[in-house]
């Protein structure tokens, strides 16, 4: 079979010739490439001939997935599949595998530092020291002893609500479903518009699909307090980020840390959380450290040999 990396997966080429030494002993062959492409016609010379295609969160559209008939199946370095043509994929039986799992801590550990931030004046106190001001006036608060709800209690969503749990906080929880796991913690589970509006920190963590997209629209925005500190290390399109913009800068809102965005950055300059008032902005970050892009690449390998041997592993379509 032909396989094919078709872009960086943030590792070095000494540990991708390691994890793909097996194909070629297994006799296939294997193809990387070093740079990304949102060049239709790129992805698919890239794409030609393949069995398999390896991607991270490069954009793999329906027009792309058309182009070849020879794919079988996409392994994903990435949590979701938003950005890849599923319907096309389920129209012609090809399967696609993530790698859920790889940036849980690392996305958890973001969303607790952001929130620190927001709450310590972090980036604010640096830029008030190096002009020669005092600590006068930004003290800040405390994570112990406030309510924090988490939207969407899947893995990364309870290991936010663990690193919450440590700082001494009450967590509450809106998910379809419940966890024993998370009873047992502590954690209450509630309808979504009490975790919005009893919340002094609301961290979300849900996917993108269908049901979810504008999930935060105006209206939910508006039944959190005007204190309340708002995180989002989960998706863009999830939350109206126009309307969320307009709430900071009106104080219906405390307090906004986003890691991601209607599309990805670099932003337009016209972008209306660039001008909100009382917010910390990163550029879809909350995935990567040194260990996650490891655990990922070693996830996203690992994938295409149990696919290989019959016994795929982390479908998810």
């Amino acid at each position: 079979m032909k396989i094919s990396l078709l872009e960086p997966i943030g590792v070095s080429k000494e540990v991708i010739d390691e994890l793909s030494a097996g194909f070629l002993e297994q006799g296939h062959e294997f193809v990387s490439y070093d740079t990304k492409t949102t060049d239709m016609e790129e992805l698919k010379k890239r794409s030609a001939d393949c069995d398999i295609v390896m991607i991270a969160n490069n954009p793999y559209p329906e027009e792309v997935i058309k182009s070849t008939d020879t794919l079988k199946m996409i392994s994903v370095a990435f949590t979701g599949i938003d950005h890849i043509g599923v319907a096309e994929c389920e129209k012609k039986d090809i399967m696609i595998c993530n790698a859920a799992g790889y940036s849980n801590q690392t996305v958890a550990e973001l969303a607790v530092g952001m929130t620190i931030d927001a709450l310590r004046n972090v980036v604010k106190a640096d830029s008030v020291v190096r002009n020669g001001g005092t600590s006068a006036g930004i003290g800040g608060r405390e994570i112990c002893g406030r309510t924090v709800g988490i939207i969407g209690l899947g893995r990364i969503g309870l290991m936010t609500a663990k690193l919450f749990l440590a700082f001494g906080a009450k967590v509450i929880a809106y998910n379809r479903s419940q966890s024993e796991e998370a009873k047992q913690l502590g954690i209450e589970y509630k309808p979504l518009d009490q975790v919005l509006s009893e919340s002094d920190i609301v961290s979300l963590h849900l996917p993108l699909n269908d049901s979810t997209r504008n999930f935060l629209s105006k209206d939910k925005i508006t039944l959190m307090k005007p204190d309340t500190v708002f995180v989002n290390c989960a998706r863009g399109p999830i939350v109206d980020n126009a309307a969320l913009a307009d709430a900071l800068n009106h104080d219906r809102l405390g307090f906004a840390c986003v890691d991601v965005f209607d599309m990805e950055p670099p932003l337009p300059t016209d972008y209306p959380l660039l001008h909100a008032k009382n917010t910390l902005l990163t550029p879809h970050q909350a995935f990567i450290s040194e260990e996650s892009m490891k655990r990922r690449a070693k996830i996203v390998f690992d994938n295409v040999y149990a696919y290989l041997a019959g016994k795929p592993e982390n479908v998810c379509k």
